[in-house]
């Protein structure tokens, strides 16, 4: 089994997930007593909230290049970035690593789509994650999929949801409202499926029956996690 490196903390909510992920397609796949290989790297997310805030990528992309540096010095062969936004700076890291790929998650999630036949699909994410081009456009090169985004208005309350409750663990029957009547509103405007473009929605969403399918980018990024650990 090859050793993989998590990047985490952005939230520990998520990396939680992703650890927890990993770990169970380990034992689905090996059986027995099998665990997953890891290294995690987990930073304080309220120093990257805070570049964020300032729009200092350029400091967020050095801070987390380092600490992809030194999962791969001390033995990961790969290295998932345990969020969506943060991939904003996804060539900072791959700069900085030597040989360790950066499996990234804008690519799990088009590959994903694509085997579904997916054309048009809505974005829920961070204001960053759903504003900003680097995930979109990704999306677009790669698999020639077209991205649905929230209104102004949507976004602003998506984001502060993310931000003030579920990475602060809180997980209220409002939100989850909110995000519903989203979801119908993106139904409406062609999307096929919606992508949960941070890992918290997941929990947020989880055991409801929305308006469109979802993809958990989580659950699609450990898959290919998994792949690479356990290939021949």
């Amino acid at each position: 089994m090859r050793q993989l490196g998590i990047l985490g903390g952005m939230s520990w909510e998520s990396t939680a997930s992703y650890y927890r992920l990993l770990n169970q397609g380990v034992r689905e796949r090996k059986g027995g007593l099998h665990s997953a290989s890891l290294l995690l790297h987990s930073v304080d997310f309220a120093e990257i909230a805070e570049l964020q805030r300032r729009g200092d990528w350029q400091a967020a992309g050095v801070l987390l290049a380092e600490a992809a540096r030194r999962l791969e010095q001390a033995g990961a062969t790969a290295v998932l970035l345990a969020t969506n936004t943060m991939h904003k700076v996804a060539p900072a890291l791959e700069a900085a690593l030597h040989e360790a790929p950066l499996l990234h998650i804008g690519d799990a999630v088009g590959r994903a789509l694509s085997e579904q036949g997916v054309k048009r699909a809505a974005l829920l994410g961070t204001r960053f994650t759903m504003q900003e081009d680097f995930y979109r456009q990704r999306l677009a090169e790669r698999f020639a999929i077209e991205v649905i985004i929230p209104t102004p208005a949507q976004m602003t309350e998506i984001d502060r949801v993310i931000f003030a409750e579920l990475c602060q663990g809180q997980f209220r029957d409002e939100a989850r409202a909110f995000y519903l009547q989203c979801l119908e509103t993106l139904r409406d405007q062609g999307a096929e499926v919606a992508i949960l473009g941070c890992t918290e929605i997941g929990l947020l969403l989880e055991g409801v029956a929305p308006a469109l399918p979802l993809l958990d980018s989580c659950a699609v990024h450990v898959d290919m996690g998994l792949e690479w650990m356990l290939a021949d």
